[in-house]
């Protein structure tokens, strides 16, 4: 039921100021999360700060995973995701601690007794995510969408999950950035 691997290619300056690839091959951080099996995070790479430093740096995905973007900056990646089982659905909720700490946020899990899906969660951050194959519904607090491959999801900090209820995987990719909740959000969050 896997994807096809990534290909990705990064480009640089050679000592002149000319345009040079620096790398050109696969992904050097793929990670299959194992409280979720066949979720898989490919980690494309991430910035710091803003204005962004354009350099010849360092791979910044050459490191532990981690859900949200670096302060001020953002981080783009792909992440598979397979068709919820029954048993997952059933006790997830469990596995979510461990889950998020995998993938370097354990705060970010919001899931409850009540909770609509097992892998619900919120970051402070604006995620744009584009369905590159298969299907996925997002999961909101009281409401839920159907996306298909070509949607686009504006993500603005919410509670939410995706929940693949097809038969086969769902390819999504995800540019996130860092944010900054509005006070009148926060204090809305913070009475919850």
């Amino acid at each position: 039921m896997s994807l096809p691997p990534i290909h990705r290619v990064v480009t640089g300056h050679d000592s002149n100021g000319k345009a040079i690839v620096s790398t050109d091959g696969p992904l050097p951080t793929v990670i299959e999360v194992a409280a979720i099996p066949g979720t898989v995070f490919h980690e494309v790479w991430s910035t710091e700060g803003s204005p962004v430093q354009v350099d010849n740096g360092d791979d910044p995905t050459i490191s532990p995973l981690k859900l949200p973007p670096p302060k001020q900056g953002t981080r783009i990646r792909i992440v598979d995701i397979p068709p919820d089982s029954e048993e997952f659905l059933a006790h997830g909720a469990k596995q979510m601690k461990e889950a998020f700490s995998q993938i370097g946020d354990v705060a970010a899990s919001t899931v409850k007794k009540d909770s609509p899906h097992p892998l619900m969660h919120r970051t402070e951050s604006v995620d744009y995510g584009v369905v590159l194959e298969g299907e996925l519904t997002l999961v909101l607090d009281e409401s839920e969408v159907m996306l298909r491959q070509g949607s686009v999801v504006i993500q603005r900090g919410t509670n939410h999950a995706w929940a693949n209820r097809s038969d086969r995987m769902c390819r999504m990719l995800f540019v996130l950035v860092d944010g900054q909740y509005e006070p009148s959000i926060r204090d809305a969050l913070a009475n919850r």
